[in-house]
């Protein structure tokens, strides 16, 4: 039985038995006051507090009890990939390093300083620097994911569209919640919040806390020497984790006009980076079963620690001027810390060439210190009234100190070069004026208008190159670059409501994301590679309706966009990523979203997501999976030979990580109790379709027909205090490859199957 039959066998078996799961696009939420109805859904996506159904943008929302049931079993917001129809998340850097794409938009680039074209801002503060991305959400109200370039009102580089996370205030009441959970391989995960009055109706606080662990599991099995001391075999070797993290926020409302947000927080992580499993495929195939998932044999990186340490700081002042609202959002974020793996995903010895060991591969990076300085203003009409409008400017500072180090920095003996790394200093520095505007030109009729000016610049400096054993350089390349780029963003759009119950919309924006430094490849005595700037028109339309008395909820939009000048990542003989740009790259595509409460006691949700994608420059070539100058997979692209390599020509390829279609479906049923209890039961599962992970078109490297559920069955108690239930996340214990090293055809795999017991309540 294939995969694909598998699942859909099993969505149709979950749903015939009125399971939910909170997993679709946009989750369902608890009843309201009549339990045969959908809440509202209410979302920010234009910086103001309105219905979802009556905003002209597709925006997919996952609520935050949803959020949690995902990772109950230790997962982080990588969860949320294929649960919103449009999004697509994975990593090749473990859980420091996430990376977004949005209607098929994104960056493959594993390289720390890193420009990605899906922004991610939490609690009104965008975090750009990919560590930073990383930063964990817990005690979370609500997620948004913007879906098309939104640079009118949501700033820098986002081409492809925002995902916004708006944690859980504080209140001038009483108020708490925690989910606590334990499953396979010790894995632990807490996630509360608890807050309250300090001065009644003047000062308020929350407390929030995430922890997670998870006992390493995966055995290192190889036997042999190791060039830089790693001791091996080894049970338990890696895999594991601990996150902790902790956040304070303190509300002061002086008066009844003015309050005053300030937010503290802190994380310290340490883990296991990502593992590529050089024996998960052969040449030829894209089956992944040569290599269990819990069993690998690598002969360097000490097992592939990974550590950082974060800390953040906000101000959020609102000042209710009676007509307008001034708002101001300062923010800082600093992190350091440091990322190593053995990158080519087993033993050079057990790869042999003509009888010589083939393929040895171990990195290091390291953020020494990174500061980011955010400062936004914003001042913005109040009121009801048919027209409204909003101004600002915003002011964005990253800088940091980030060093690399090669396989030789670490080898023991003679073969021991110290002197195998390089330091560079990288600056970031934009600021941008926006403003937004919409009248209701008649009754159910309103047209939106923005714009942005930004300034982009980014500088890297190479402080030091690296050097032979002896201590000699042999680097030619650049030491400094530096790019800006100037450039507008804008929109328009039109919503019209045909009645209380259906509203049509559409939207043409433009957006843009400014030149990019690729500075790594110094590391290999290469010069640095750059980009320049993209500018992406994006068009959509869709309908958004509301019917059958609050029980259905179904929303629908069509998009097409094309990007100018896209900024693409592939690799260099080394491995080593290169930046360039091509001509174009255009898609089209459908997202749908659908709730349903057909009866009191049974929710579903469902979403739907179809794209094509293509790149449309018939004079870019990509070097393909080179080892040692042997093609070590399969190129099914037309190739071409030259002195730097054998390269494929990609032009109307589909984009790297942008999925065909994704669909995903949830259910949720509840068995009311006598004493006002309910047992309950909810699965949730979602299904991929053909996904290439790199730029040339292979037979081994996508992924097709890929699939996951999830299950819990549980006791919820009146009134909702508290809930204990069993649960399973990947509960067939697929085994799907998320992504691939090339040049060592070594594959990167999903979460393994954990099935526990959570406990969940709240004040």
């Amino acid at each position: 039985m294939s995969k694909f039959t598998f699942a859909r066998s099993a969505l149709l078996l979950t749903s015939a038995f009125g399971a939910l799961a909170l997993g679709g696009a946009a989750h369902a939420q608890e009843a309201g006051a009549d339990a045969g109805q959908l809440d509202e859904i209410v979302v920010t996506a234009e910086r103001r507090s309105e219905n979802l159904q009556k905003v002209p943008v597709s925006v997919g929302v996952v609520q935050g009890d949803a959020l949690r049931n995902l990772t109950a079993g230790g997962g982080d917001i990588l969860e949320l990939a294929a649960r919103v129809p449009g999004l697509y998340a994975e990593t090749t850097t473990g859980r420091i390093f996430p990376r977004f794409y949005i209607r098929g938009l994104g960056n493959i680039d594993f390289y720390l300083g890193a420009s990605q074209p899906v922004s991610i801002i939490q609690d009104d503060v965008v975090l750009e620097h990919v560590v930073l991305k990383s930063n964990p959400v817990f005690d979370v109200n609500q997620v948004e994911v913007l879906r098309g370039p939104q640079g009118s009102l949501f700033g820098r580089n986002t081409t492809a569209g925002i995902i916004k996370f708006d944690t859980i205030r504080p209140s001038m009441d009483w108020e708490g919640r925690a989910q606590a959970s334990y499953g396979s391989y010790n894995t632990v995960t807490f996630d509360g919040g608890i807050g309250g009055p300090i001065v009644a109706d003047k000062l308020a606080f929350r407390v929030s806390a995430l922890y997670q662990h998870r006992d390493d599991w995966v055995d290192n099995v190889y036997e042999g020497p190791s060039a830089d001391g790693t001791v091996a075999p080894k049970k338990d070797a890696m895999g594991g984790y601990n996150e902790k993290d902790l956040r304070l926020q303190l509300l002061m409302t002086p008066t009844e006009n003015v309050s005053m947000l300030t937010s503290v927080h802190a994380r310290d992580y340490d883990g296991t980076s990502t593992i590529f499993h050089r024996a998960g495929l052969t040449k030829g195939s894209n089956s992944v079963s040569g290599e269990p998932r819990s069993k690998i044999a690598l002969d360097e990186a000490m097992n592939n620690p990974q550590a950082y340490k974060t800390y953040g700081a906000s101000e959020n002042i609102a000042i209710d001027m009676g007509p307008v609202t001034l708002t101001s959002i300062t923010a800082y974020e600093t992190t350091s810390g440091y990322s190593r793996g053995d990158t080519d995903g087993g033993a050079g010895a057990d790869y042999p060439v003509a009888g010589v060991a083939n393929g040895f591969g171990q990195s290091q990076g390291n953020v020494r210190d990174l500061d980011q300085l955010t400062q936004e203003v914003r001042l913005a009409s109040n009121g009801d009234s048919a027209f409204k409008w909003q101004v600002g400017g915003m002011y964005f500072d990253s800088r940091d100190t980030t060093d690399f180090y090669q396989r030789a920095y670490f080898l023991t003996g003679t073969a021991n070069n110290p002197n195998n790394w390089v330091r560079l200093r990288n600056k970031n520095e934009s600021w941008g004026l926006f403003g937004q505007a919409s009248y209701e030109v008649v009754p159910g009729l309103t047209i939106t208008a923005g714009g942005r000016y930004t300034k982009d610049t980014k500088e890297t400096r190479l402080v030091r190159a690296t050097a032979n054993a002896a201590g000699v350089s042999t680097y030619a390349g650049r030491r400094y670059v530096k790019l800006t780029g100037k450039e507008p963003s804008w929109d328009v759009s039109a919503l019209y409501e045909v009645s209380p119950e259906v509203s049509l919309y559409a939207r043409v924006a433009r957006g843009f994301r400014g030149p990019t430094i690729q500075g790594r490849s110094a590391v290999f005595n290469s010069d640095f590679t750059t980009a320049d700037s993209e500018t992406i028109m994006s068009y959509e339309g869709g309908i958004k309706t509301n019917l059958l008395g609050n029980r259905l909820r179904f929303n629908l939009s069509g998009f097409a966009w094309k990007v100018k000048d896209i900024q693409l990542n592939g690799n260099d003989v080394n491995g080593n990523g290169v930046l360039f740009n091509a001509d174009a790259a255009k898609a089209y595509g459908l997202e749908a979203d659908l709730e349903a409460r057909p009866f009191d006691n049974l929710t579903l949700s469902a979403g739907l997501s179809l794209l094509h994608s293509e790149i449309n420059d018939k004079n870019v070539y990509a070097q393909v999976c080179t080892l040692n100058g042997v093609v070590v997979c399969t190129v099914e692209d037309p190739t071409v030979t030259n002195a730097r390599g054998v390269f494929a020509q990609i032009d109307g390829n589909p984009l790297p990580n942008a999925p065909k279609y994704t669909a995903n479906i949830a259910a949720r049923y509840d068995v009311p109790l006598g004493n006002g209890g309910k047992l309950f039961a909810s699965t949730d599962w979602n299904i991929q379709g053909y996904t290439n992970f790199v730029l040339y078109k292979t037979k081994e490297f996508y992924s097709k027909g890929d699939f996951e559920g999830g299950l819990k069955i549980g006791y919820t108690a009146p009134d909702g205090k508290y809930e204990i239930a069993a649960f399973a996340r990947n509960i067939t214990g697929e085994k799907n490859m998320k992504g691939v090293i090339e040049n060592y055809m070594a594959p990167v795999f999903n979460e393994p199957r954990i099935i526990g017991l959570s406990l969940s309540g709240k004040l």
